[in-house]
């Protein structure tokens, strides 16, 4: 067993450092609970200073395999809060999240988001760092619906670990540098659209829009065309309300990479008041995955995801599993889950 996963450590790093046009962006199985990592339109999209820390681990029991982790923050500026008499709290033991709640919703008054996001990602021999500051813009456009569109600035630096390009002693290229770290720094941008209302909410964003190809080679990082191309994220999502403590979101996630097959995400997550929620969906071609949730306070929430691989890794690996511990800043009327859908 541990000579077939050192082979697969071996074909998995070469996978990752000979394809040119793979996904090259986390996935991400929560994305319905952190909405923003993919799409800097939701800056500033809640009443309150939103803080995320993720840690993914994919596909556990294979070596080298992608780790993630992530830092987020944002918040919004100028906006009017949306209760302003003492009537427009819930009554005690009424659903916070139930039929007064959402017949009573209204769009925001236009304000502005302003955010942060810190990102490391490794795979094999390639370590990816990004950071990212992030605005947005938020106005409503009818009675009960809100546009929003945003967009981030920051960069990325890619590293490669050339020690991790000897597999058993193989001889590599001899142009390939092979002594300690090459680290690459570049510019990155990301952009975004966001649709919203009390039921539903539509997303499209892209990332890495400054297309780049890092060769390391020769002892130096050169840039060529192409390689690095950016990812178009798109998401749906409907709320549904079964009775008046449940409320019921199915989201569809899917994401395009040039010459490379679109992938979808399909999720449906259950939500028990303003306090639980439980959810499991389906990622085309590699699996099945199942999340649970908790908000521990009106200023602390957790969830867990864990992902069923039914790819031929399944032989070798013991899922993904993926964490996210939430803060909430400046809650001054105790929400303690979030107001637009998710």
């Amino acid at each position: 067993m541990k000579l077939v996963k050192k082979i697969l450590t071996g074909l998995l790093i070469l996978l990752i450092t000979a394809t040119a046009d793979a996904q090259q962006k986390p996935h991400y199985t929560q994305y319905v609970l952190n909405q923003y990592i993919i799409n800097p339109a939701i800056t500033g999209i809640e009443n309150y200073t939103d803080i995320k820390f993720s840690h993914r681990h994919q596909w556990v029991g294979i070596d080298d395999a992608p780790v993630t982790s992530y830092f987020t923050l944002h918040t919004p500026l100028g906006k009017k809060d949306y209760r302003t008499t003492a009537t427009s709290f819930s009554m005690e033991g009424e659903n916070p999240r139930g039929h007064n709640y959402w017949d009573e919703y209204s769009a925001a008054d236009p304000h502005h988001g302003i955010g942060v996001q810190v990102i490391n990602d490794q795979t094999g021999p390639i370590s990816t760092f990004s950071a990212y500051a992030t605005y947005a813009y938020h106005m409503g456009i009818s009675t009960r619906t809100n546009l929003a569109g945003g967009f981030g600035v920051g960069f990325s630096r890619i590293s490669l670990n050339a020690s991790k390009l000897d597999i058993y002693n193989t001889s590599v290229d001899p142009a390939v540098y092979r002594n300690g770290v090459i680290n690459k720094m570049r510019p990155d941008l990301s952009a975004g659209l966001y649709l919203y209302s009390a039921d539903y909410f539509i997303g499209l964003s892209a990332q890495q829009i400054i297309p780049q190809k890092i060769d390391f080679s020769n002892n130096t990082v050169t840039k060529e065309d192409g390689k690095l191309v950016p990812h178009i994220f798109a998401t749906a999502g409907y709320r549904l309300l079964a009775g008046e403590n449940f409320n019921v979101t199915p989201s569809v996630m899917v994401k395009y990479l040039p010459n490379v097959p679109t992938q979808f995400d399909i999720n449906t997550k259950v939500q028990y008041r303003n306090f639980a929620w439980m959810g499991a969906g389906y990622r085309y071609k590699e699996g099945f995955n199942g999340m649970v949730g908790l908000n521990v306070s009106n200023k602390v929430n957790a969830s867990y995801s864990y992902d069923y691989t039914t790819s031929n890794l399944n032989s070798y690996t013991r899922g993904t599993h993926e964490i996210i511990i939430g803060f909430i800043l400046g809650n001054g009327y105790g929400d303690s889950c979030p107001k637009n859908v998710w």
